[in-house]
């Protein structure tokens, strides 16, 4: 069954205190080849059957009004997924 993912980062303008948390721990840990973590959301959508140019579309208006919260988040990515 195809599936149809989204992902959801904070904007930028706004604080990622899992980000920056993430990001103290590396170091610690020994990865030290990173400047900066930011913190997203991903949702695998599964879809019964083909996926359509309306059942994209519905999936991105889902990912805008419900997966996301347009006034801190970003869609930064909807796309089908084979398996």
């Amino acid at each position: 069954m195809p599936r149809i993912v989204v992902d959801v980062m904070l904007k930028p303008e706004i604080l990622d205190p899992q980000g920056k948390a993430i990001a103290g721990a590396l170091p610690r840990l020994g990865f030290t080849s990173f400047e900066a973590v930011r913190q997203g959301k991903r949702f695998e959508l599964t879809v019964d059957g083909e996926v359509t140019d309306e059942i994209l579309a519905q999936a991105r208006e889902a990912a805008e009004t419900l997966l996301s919260n347009p006034v801190i988040e970003d869609v930064v990515n909807v796309e089908v997924v084979e398996d």
